[in-house]
């Protein structure tokens, strides 16, 4: 049952950095695409495999092999597996649950831009991730109707220089982290030249999933403008953060990065205090700071991720009580119209409200 890519396993975890350092290309060119593949690696029942494949169909699996690498031998309930193995729910149509839960379609109304807050707006370089997170909200976006050619790049931009109140360029999507980085070095050329802006943000997965992907070109054209630069990051586990990731931020933070992450609260993965304050822990042990805690967005296919909101707040109260005040991130939903995004305040039982 077990194929030559098992070869690489160690007792509990698979080893590939034994292998020869690839390139960041290669790396993502060779994530895993099938879910027996993913089963077998990981040395799993088969029996998880008709519903991953059926969970499949609709939203395609992919996940890097340097993602594998952190997950446990053996264990269906890894929490890194259970964010990218398909399931038999996610056919599921659920009440409340929709294609589109933050209403974006209506504020994609110029191809390749989602302008939804005063002052930011969401340029999307590509549809391509490192990996199809399973509670993904966007996994039903139009990625096909936002592939801007040369001429819709110029009108993107035109866009953006029309609108002075524009301050920060958010570019997410798909992860821009996937893109070549000349297309990248052209696009943050371009907005550098937009008087107006001041701060150019990163969302990406890519150096959590591929810390590779932090190479001398990629630090040359994020810290070569005027534009102050920031990266969030997006972590949801704290076995997430091995030795390599924690080198590839240390050195964006030495370049002038600000660097922040964001989490999403998902059933079964993270709906813990443990699990929080430890990834708090490790975040700022690598020179990231927490920043919000996302409750979960409704979305078609994801519902079993789910976590009631009185029990998030009670995780952020039992987080509050334990950490130091910057190692809580905003508890926060974002909802559909409104101007920004809306913070949960954390149930703390018998206490006034508490800081620091």
């Amino acid at each position: 049952m077990i194929t030559r890519s098992a070869k690489s396993l160690q007792t509990n975890n698979i080893n590939i950095y034994q292998k020869p350092v690839q390139s960041w290309q290669e790396v993502l060119s060779q994530s895993v695409t099938s879910p027996q593949e993913l089963l077998e690696i990981l040395d799993l029942d088969p029996a998880l495999l008709p519903g991953a494949i059926a969970g499949s169909q609709s939203f395609q699996i992919r996940v890097p092999r340097t993602f594998i690498a952190r997950m446990e031998r053996g264990n269906p309930n890894d929490p890194l597996l259970r964010q990218v193995l398909p399931i038999q729910a996610e056919l599921d149509e659920m009440p409340g649950f929709t294609l589109d839960p933050l209403g974006e379609q209506p504020k994609n109304s110029h191809r390749g831009i989602i302008h939804k807050y005063h002052g930011r707006l969401l340029l999307m370089p590509g549809q391509l991730c490192a990996v199809n997170c399973r509670f993904c909200f966007r996994r039903h976006f139009p990625y096909e109707d936002n592939t801007l050619n040369k001429e819709e790049w110029q009108s993107a931009l035109e866009y953006i220089r029309q609108d002075t109140s524009l301050k920060e360029i958010i570019l997410s999507g798909g992860d821009p982290l996937a893109q070549n980085d000349q297309r990248l070095a052209w696009i943050i050329e371009q907005l550098a030249k937009i008087p107006h802006l001041q701060r150019l943000r990163i969302h990406t997965r890519l150096p959590i999933m591929i810390p590779q992907r932090v190479t001398d070109t990629l630090l040359k054209w994020l810290t070569g403008t005027r534009l102050q630069p920031i990266v969030v990051l997006h972590s949801n586990h704290p076995h997430e953060i091995d030795d390599h990731v924690t080198d590839v931020t240390k050195r964006l933070h030495q370049h002038g990065v600000q660097l922040l992450n964001q989490s999403t609260l998902l059933r079964g993965i993270n709906d813990n205090a443990d699990a929080l304050i430890e990834l708090s822990e490790k975040l700022f042990s690598s020179h990231v700071m927490p920043y919000y805690l996302h409750l979960f967005d409704k979305v078609q296919g994801a519902a079993h991720f789910d976590v009631d909101e009185d029990h998030a707040r009670a995780i952020m109260g039992e987080m509050a009580r334990r950490s130091s005040g910057y190692l809580v991130p905003k508890l926060a939903r974002e909802m559909a119209g409104m101007p920004c995004k809306i913070t949960v305040p954390p149930i703390i039982p018998d206490a006034p409200a508490c800081s620091g």
